[in-house]
């Protein structure tokens, strides 16, 4: 059997909180909207752009107005402040060697291909779409592993979100520790194997593909 392995984006691969806080708060600005921190921010972040926006704006507030500001702002801003986090390309070049690889991310899908063709060109990437249900549902896992032409992989991931997508997958989580939750809140979802620094990632992934 092929074994693949499919990454997480925000969080994950990239760092992308601080675009992400400036885009809602840009867009909260054009409607006299209370600007969000990014420890806010943050936990609003997982489970796709609607949900985001939608717990940016005070409550009551209809989002669909903001969340249309925040769409084409954010996708010409996404890349401003947003960066790979400390080691990571050099870990996805040595492991996509070895291994058929694939974002599968929750923000939107023009995003999610603007950035990892930046960032890390050659990577299969799709995030949020009308033909594909966001992550927790397990389809844009499916649709990834067919993609690449893998019978198996590993989710590497830093949320309950990427948790519970596994789960409903039928495939092994690794939950980064580096990333927009901590481990209390992982584990808390179900999330049974840590990496803490981006140093251990191929050993940690290794264990578990091995496992399998």
């Amino acid at each position: 059997m092929k074994t693949g392995i499919l990454w997480d984006l925000d969080g994950t691969l990239l760092d992308t909180l601080e675009d992400l806080k400036d885009s809602v708060n840009f867009s909260l600005r054009q409607f006299g909207y209370p600007e969000r921190t990014e420890d806010e921010v943050r936990r609003f972040v997982g489970n796709g752009i609607g949900r985001l926006i939608a717990r940016a704006v005070p409550e009551g507030v209809d989002a669909k107005a903001v969340l249309d500001v925040f769409l084409p702002y954010y996708s010409s801003h996404c890349r401003i402040k947003t960066k790979p986090y400390v080691g990571i390309p050099e870990v996805l070049e040595a492991l996509g060697k070895k291994y058929p690889m694939a974002v599968v991310s929750n923000k939107a899908d023009a995003a999610v291909k603007t950035l990892c063709a930046q960032c890390f060109p050659g990577l299969y990437a799709r995030g949020e779409s009308a033909d594909c249900p966001r992550k927790p549902a397990p389809d844009m896992v499916f649709k990834a592993m067919e993609d690449i032409g893998v019978d198996r992989c590993i989710y590497v991931g830093d949320s309950e979100v990427d948790v519970q997508t596994a789960k409903n997958a039928g495939v092994p989580c690794l939950s980064v520790l580096w990333g927009f939750r901590d481990r209390e809140t992982i584990e808390a979802a179900g999330g049974t194997h840590f990496c803490g620094t981006v140093a251990e990632l191929t050993e940690k992934l290794e264990e578990l593909i091995n496992g399998q």
